[in-house]
């Protein structure tokens, strides 16, 4: 799925145009983006967390050649599915 089939089915569930509902999932997009980019964790109920974790720095090797190099320490942001989601999804 899209952001574009979010919008339309926005749009169809809360009979407004596509248009108008284009504003309002953007906004929910830029919310969960800003609260993850400032380090805050989000919940949202009956869906799901998601996390943001640090990696710590460490050494890999390219799979090609076998050339050791630095992977430098990170954010990652996970996603972990609520019981009733994944109950969902498996049903």
């Amino acid at each position: 799925m899209i952001k574009q089939e979010i919008i339309n089915d926005v749009a169809r569930e809360l009979n407004i145009k596509s248009k108008e509902a284009k504003p309002i999932v953007e906004e929910i997009f830029r919310t969960l983006k800003a609260s993850l980019e400032s380090g805050i964790n989000i919940e949202i109920s009956g869906f799901g967390k998601f996390i943001i974790r640090k990696k710590n720095r460490r050494i890999g090797r390219n799979p090609m050649t076998g050339e050791e190099t630095e992977i430098t320490a990170r954010k990652v942001v996970t996603f972990k599915p609520s019981k009733l989601l994944r109950d969902t999804v498996n049903n």
